[in-house]
């Protein structure tokens, strides 16, 4: 199971980006990063607090880990469960990891209550999301491709169909090229290749690895 669960597919963050709400004058702003440790993640959210050293709350939340195998969460000083859980939740139900979203809340002079407060943190982070550049990871299989010029053009056909970027093609006396194919399309794509070229295209795997669709 738990190889399986390796090859799930999941969302990084290319670009982080910044967004806001406003609720009974209180200002929820959304910061969100890209990070890969820990201590990445803990640097971004202090970078926050300088920054808006004169809000009331810095509330976050991070996922480190392909299967979110770290997460943590604070309400800095918000009711619990109010803050830093809705922000965490915003970022596992979008699948995203490696993340860090910091709110910071300037309080409006009106208590918001618990629904309240769960809704404006939630609607905050979405909106940090929604300006920031999001891609998809899969889980796939590199190959490296050496074919005559009979058979290029048989290949170009078939990985247009299945929207399969060629990496890297060179053109001597052969073609070779190298693509990436999504780990449950491997055998299927590489019978392909062998049948349309009569077996004469010469198929080697480099690595199976998360990359960037």
């Amino acid at each position: 199971m738990e190889e399986e669960s390796r090859k799930e597919p999941y969302n990084i963050i290319e670009q982080g980006g910044s967004g806001e709400v406003e609720e009974k004058k209180s200002r929820f702003i959304a910061n969100v990063s890209p990070v890969e440790t820990e201590e990445e993640a803990l640097s971004y959210i202090e970078m926050m607090k300088k920054k808006y050293w004169d809000a009331r709350h810095n509330c976050y939340a991070y996922v480190i880990g392909e299967r979110a195998q770290l997460v943590r969460f604070s309400d800095d000083g918000e009711p619990s469960g109010t803050a830093g859980k809705p922000i965490l939740e915003v970022l596992l139900g979008m699948e995203v990891r490696n993340a860090v979203i910091v709110v910071t809340r300037f309080f409006g002079g009106t208590l918001l209550g618990t629904g309240g407060l769960v809704r404006a943190y939630t609607q905050a982070a979405q909106e940090g999301m929604a300006a920031s550049v999001v891609r998809r990871m899969r889980y796939g299989t590199q190959l490296h491709i050496i074919t005559d010029y009979n058979g290029i053009g048989r290949i170009q056909y078939l990985l247009g169909m299945r929207k399969i970027v060629i990496e890297e093609p060179v053109y001597t006396d052969v073609v070779t090229l190298k693509i990436k194919v999504p780990y449950e399309e491997e055998s299927a794509v590489r019978k392909e290749i062998t049948e349309a070229t009569a077996g004469r295209a010469q198929i080697e795997k480099i690595a199976d690895a998360y990359y960037r669709i």
